[in-house]
């Protein structure tokens, strides 16, 4: 029996808009942000996908989104979980610094081995290693569970939280995983096999080369 795991990346966030970076603190969507979320509603109306649980992180532009997605799919009552282990990635010093700034102060190099390395955490914040190690347990313990009885579950969370979980599900390498960019608001959505592997893996409506 084949369950379905549905992974959304919030929309843009008014952080996102301004090139702060954002990791914990918690701004809300932009209009745009909003746009991009009822499109991925849209598509995944299209398919006439049911959900029987939701996860999302405990953080307002993530929440916000699966809000979107459930209002546009005719599925608000469907069970939501919600946790801070689906959280964006903790930024530590750099959380509310612009981009630009924060390449002036530490240097371009340093701050694109923070945002793009696998293990080299900012100051007082995580590495996306440190964001799959605690990401990687509770889709283990309480997400894989569900889709392996068969059911749809949709997770609505951040840019790491959710590059975190495509490495082991597309089996992606540390080096490979360093270049994985996955766009606003798009649903990707795996069909799991009893293993946990990965039968089938569909992104709806990419619209990456739009951007």
């Amino acid at each position: 029996m084949s369950g379905t795991l549905v992974l959304v990346r919030h929309g843009q966030s008014e952080w996102n808009l301004k090139n702060l970076f954002t990791g914990w603190r918690d701004p809300d969507l932009t209009d745009k942000g909003r746009e991009e979320a009822e499109l991925g509603a849209n598509a995944l109306k299209d398919t006439g996908m049911t959900f029987d649980v939701a996860y999302v992180s405990v953080l307002t532009r993530a929440q916000h989104t699966l809000d979107i997605i459930l209002d546009i799919t005719g599925q608000k009552g469907v069970e939501t979980i919600r946790d801070q282990a689906l959280n964006e990635r903790d930024y530590g010093d750099l959380s509310g610094l612009n981009k630009d700034d924060a390449r002036q102060r530490w240097g371009e190099e340093q701050v694109h081995e923070w945002r793009r390395s696998y293990d080299v955490p900012p100051p007082g914040g995580e590495s996306l290693k440190d964001t799959g190690a605690r990401v990687w347990p509770y889709y283990m313990t309480e997400i894989l569970p569900r889709v392996l009885r068969g059911e749809t579950v949709l997770v609505s969370a951040h840019g790491n939280s959710l590059r975190a979980l495509v490495m082991i599900l597309d089996r992606m390498s540390p080096d490979d995983v360093t270049g994985l960019n996955l766009a606003t608001g798009v649903p990707m959505v795996y069909k799991l096999k009893a293993d946990s592997t990965v039968e089938s893996k569909e992104v709806l409506g990419d619209m990456s080369s739009a951007h």
